[in-house]
């Protein structure tokens, strides 16, 4: 029950206004009783010196104990409410108006007496009650005979124990029942007013939860973000509008990333698939023709057997290359094979690399020519990886080229950035293949039988990207593809 954010607030909201209710009460009967006391004394500070002419308490310049006796029985019958004491000027109580066997104090502070009758009108200034050991109260004091000549005080407490139990017993059970009428009234007020705020504000709150708990219990696929925060409410206003937005582009990108692993994990078997085909066609080759050659060996010319041994060598080299393809492309998708990049002229790297060709060209019967603007900027990358992309480059151009036919490798700029391009006279790429020519293992149909395993321009587009480059192709309309490389000339800012 507690679990919900709605209910916590309204008990968090009940505890709040109970305990402003509980201090109200006690802060207002706290100054009700200060406001009381102080008007008591404002009303009554006169009444010990009225008591004094009133009832003639002084005679000739002496205080007349007699009337002073008369004045005690009365008081104590007629007005129970004040209780009167005579003091001597050390405070000591002479005699009262009081039942004797309540008294619990002989003498009392001059302190409050003192700072009254230097000034009558600061309100209230508190007494010792001799009834109490600790209590005070207000009272009204004057001096007997005189001011002029003062034998001891007359000292009246304005609201004595009677008048504190009859206060209590009249108004005490009924002060409480309107406290706590005005306390529960209060508490329900604010809270069902509080409870319609909170409605409205956890209401959102509400609608993005369930949002949430849609989305984890759908398939986390672009089909399960029909229902959007953004859809309700595409204008942000405040935080919660915020989160829902967040939540949006975070179940958008989750989203994403799943459909990325889908066809990541469709990839990678059809990778498996393709990887033990590439392995397995070389290495059943190599394996058929040694068993041939074992036991055919005396049924078989030197002839034969040379041409034996010359298919599984090949086909060795060939599951040689495949192997050693593998584990590069894999560091360098693992990035445990990083670039070091530096400035390096691009034209003699390329020299360099068509010269390297040039034998195999040769052979093939195709003209290997490079062509360029020799003041190239100087290109930022790693030198070793560049000429492996360009390796690759090339011998693709070799491979697909058709014999007496002419292939081109020209650098120059683009964009201001140093740019080399190879022009092979082959078939060309068909359009349906254009956009998965750097898929590893693709081969599409104008490979043919030439026994490449399609990682080679995997790996060109992997170091080509883990540089900062570009690699790119397009076909020829005088026939045939162009594969052109992009280097930066400097780090990434």
């Amino acid at each position: 029950m507690l679990k919900t954010l709605y209910t916590r607030l309204t008990l968090g909201l009940f505890l709040l206004l109970l305990a402003v209710g509980l201090l109200y009460t006690f802060f207002s009967l706290y100054s009700l009783r200060e406001y009381n006391a102080s008007v008591n004394q404002e009303l009554h500070r006169d009444l010990a010196k009225d008591l004094v002419a009133d009832r003639n308490l002084v005679s000739e310049g002496e205080l007349d104990r007699g009337a002073l006796k008369e004045l005690f029985a009365l008081y104590m019958t007629i007005n129970p409410s004040i209780e009167i004491y005579l003091l001597d000027l050390d405070g000591t109580i002479l005699s009262y108006s009081a039942d004797p066997a309540k008294i619990k104090r002989k003498q009392v502070s001059l302190e409050p007496i003192r700072r009254l009758m230097n000034d009558m009108d600061s309100y209230p200034v508190l007494g010792d009650d001799p009834r109490s050991h600790d209590r005070q109260k207000v009272f009204s004091v004057t001096p007997v005979p005189s001011v002029e000549n003062p034998e001891g005080y007359l000292y009246v407490v304005l609201r004595g124990e009677e008048y504190d139990a009859a206060e209590t017993m009249a108004r005490g059970g009924q002060l409480v029942e309107l406290s706590a009428w005005a306390l529960i009234i209060s508490l329900a007020v604010v809270m069902i007013a509080g409870l319609a705020v909170f409605r409205l504000l956890t209401r959102r709150l509400t609608l993005l939860t369930r949002l949430v708990e849609d989305f984890e219990h759908s398939d986390m696929s672009r089909q399960a973000l029909q229902s959007t925060w953004r859809g309700r409410r595409p204008v942000v206003r405040d935080e919660i509008d915020y989160l829902g937005a967040t939540f949006d582009d975070m179940a958008s990108r989750i989203a994403s990333q799943i459909e990325l692993l889908t066809e990541k994990d469709a990839q990678r078997r059809q990778l498996v698939a393709q990887v033990s085909h590439d392995l397995r066609t070389p290495l059943a080759s190599m394996q058929g023709y040694i068993e041939s050659l074992k036991l055919r060996r005396d049924r078989l010319t030197a002839e034969e057997q040379d041409r034996f041994l010359d298919i599984a060598l090949k086909e060795g080299r060939r599951l040689s290359r495949l192997v050693d393809e593998l584990f590069e492309l894999a560091a360098l998708e693992a990035r445990e094979k990083q670039p070091v990049p530096e400035p390096f002229p691009l034209a003699e790297l390329v020299h360099d690399v068509v010269q390297k060709h040039g034998q195999e060209a040769s052979t093939r019967q195709l003209e290997l020519v490079v062509d360029g603007d020799p003041d190239l900027p100087l290109a930022y990358a790693d030198l070793a990886m560049t000429e492996r992309v360009l390796d690759n480059l090339i011998g693709n151009a070799i491979a697909y080229s058709p014999s007496e036919s002419r292939i081109e490798v020209v650098f120059g700029q683009a964009d201001g950035l140093p740019q080399v391009c190879v022009h092979d006279s082959g078939p060309g790429i068909p359009e349906e293949d254009l956009p998965h020519i750097f898929d590893p293992f693709y081969r599409g149909e104008s490979s043919g039988g030439s026994g490449h395993a399609g990682l080679g321009l995997a790996i060109a587009r992997r170091i080509m990207s883990l540089q900062g480059g570009d690699i790119c192709v397009e076909n020829l309309s005088s026939g045939g593809a162009s594969f052109c490389i992009r280097l930066p000339v400097g780090p990434p800012e």
